[in-house]
């Protein structure tokens, strides 16, 4: 089933199961009179078609469990790691290193919820098909809504990121910050037109090796600056647990910001869906989630020990200036292939909406391709509007974790378990109490975020803008970044 079936079949286990397109179709036998009426169809144009779609099937379905990694890397390794280690900065050592540990175990099992989901309802295609099973249309419309407004946040997002990397390796004060985000969006419009996933892997390698090649620049430059300063290592101010000034927004939005370095099973349905091989999504999952907990642990609690509570967010400003340039210009490939990837789901989704039933979809024709190239200067040109709007990095993300990733990553995976995976009542056994009281844990997790991390990340948007501490929107004003 594409994501453009919208029909909902009978309450089956509680919750709303998705029609097949077979159920559908199959509802109502034509009789001989209605069959009468149908207009004759061209028989070149039908195989003409049915061709189309049979290449786009396959064109489609040729993600393996290594590139399937590899997408959710370019997906979830980028922004979150460079705002760690200010978390870090807020919260302490302790409490930053519990929170990115423990947030990271969640996510891998809430990940693997959502696996399991897809290979019991192969039809899934999208997260808005999964919530749909579980609150019918309503759910359905109203995750669609959130997918789309989450991804598109997170191109602008990464349009921001890319506006601030330019200002600092230009350093030319007399350059408009506009022009800045401008060629960041072109450059994340021109990254997002590979329509699949599997053409789109191989960049992933080139975003891989710029995030580690940048985290570790600003590691090792940060270090050698503390060694070499007056006492040394020791002499920097970092703190095991909170400083005495930490207020309860300040480390909800901290808490946020870890958060959103766990986000990648908001797109994990898409990918899997272009999977030939569904069952191995597991490595990856695996694979994704222990890399992560190891580069956000070790890049929070290393920088924080370097530099100290000055920490910046992004994290690649904490250098020296000559070092972040170095370092913002290696981090350029992640920044805009892990926000152009954001923009090609996004674009992908509301293609199988738009077109459930037409070649379009696939992406196949002259036609196709205007189509699609005007889906994704669209995405882009509403991505870098709401980046120029909120111009504030760790504001800009602890309202997305909070808004969208406390459902995509906690809440929504919690309600399938109960929903759509449990077997029995939740008392049956101990594997049914245990995992009970687990997915009660994430659920308890992700509407606490969508509460405090909301009232946290709106306070400190008035207090940035109060304060006067970074640029205002659609500003020419570069200063608060160089």
């Amino acid at each position: 089933m594409s994501a453009g079936r919208t029909e909902y079949g009978d309450i089956r286990d509680g919750g709303y199961k998705a029609a097949s397109d077979d159920e559908v179709s199959n509802d109502k036998p034509l009789d001989a009179g209605e069959m009468s009426k149908e207009k004759p169809v061209d028989p070149e144009l039908a195989l003409t078609e049915q061709m189309t779609v049979h290449e786009g099937q396959q064109k489609f379905s040729r993600l393996g469990w290594v590139k399937l990694t590899v997408c959710l890397i370019v997906e979830a390794i980028a922004l979150g790691s460079l705002s760690v280690p200010s978390a870090f900065a807020t919260v302490g050592m302790v409490a930053g290193v519990i929170l990115c540990v423990g947030l990271g175990l969640v996510a891998i099992y809430t990940s693997y919820v959502v696996g399991q989901v897809k290979l019991k309802y192969p039809h899934v295609a999208h997260y808005s098909d999964a919530v749909g099973l579980i609150w019918g249309r309503f759910g359905y419309e109203l995750c669609s809504v959130m997918f789309v407004l989450f991804l598109v946040l997170l191109v602008g997002s990464h349009a921001l990121t890319g506006t601030i990397a330019w200002i600092r390796i230009v350093n030319e004060p007399t350059v408009c910050a506009l022009v800045f985000s401008i060629v960041s969006a072109i450059i994340l419009f021109a990254l997002a037109l590979p329509p699949t996933f599997h053409d789109f892997a191989w960049l992933g390698y080139v975003d891989f090796i710029s995030i580690i090649a940048a985290i570790l620049i600003t590691m090792i430059a940060t270090g050698v600056e503390a060694h070499n300063a007056p006492g040394g290592l020791s002499a920097v101010d970092w703190s095991v647990w909170p400083p005495p000034d930490t207020s309860l927004y300040k480390a909800f939005l901290s808490t946020t910001n870890i958060i959103f370095a766990y986000s990648f099973a908001v797109c994990q349905f898409s990918f899997m869906n272009e999977m030939h091989t569904p069952t191995d999504y597991v490595k990856s999952i695996w694979a994704l989630g222990l890399t992560e907990i190891l580069i956000y642990t070790l890049t929070g609690a290393l920088i924080y020990a370097f530099v100290g509570a000055d920490v910046k967010s992004p994290a690649l400003l904490s250098s020296s200036f000559t070092v972040s340039r170095v370092a913002f210009g290696v981090a350029l490939p992640v920044i805009f292939i892990s926000g152009s990837i954001n923009g090609t789901v996004v674009g992908r989704y509301i293609l199988d909406r738009a077109f459930p039933h037409s070649p379009i979809k696939y992406i196949h024709s002259a036609k196709a391709w205007g189509v699609w190239l005007v889906l994704i200067a669209v995405i882009t040109i509403i991505g870098w509007v709401i980046a120029e709007a909120v111009p504030f990095f760790n504001a800009l993300l602890g309202l997305i974790s909070s808004l969208f990733i406390s459902g995509f990553s906690f809440y929504f995976p919690a309600l399938f378990w109960f929903g759509l995976i449990k077997e029995g009542k939740w008392h049956a056994g101990w594997r049914n109490i245990t995992l009970s009281i687990l997915n009660l844990f994430c659920l308890v997790i992700g509407v606490a975020t969508l509460g405090l991390g909301t009232y946290a990340s709106v306070q400190d948007i008035i207090d940035e803008y109060n304060s006067g501490s970074v640029r205002g929107s659609f500003s020419c004003d570069s200063s608060s970044y160089s």
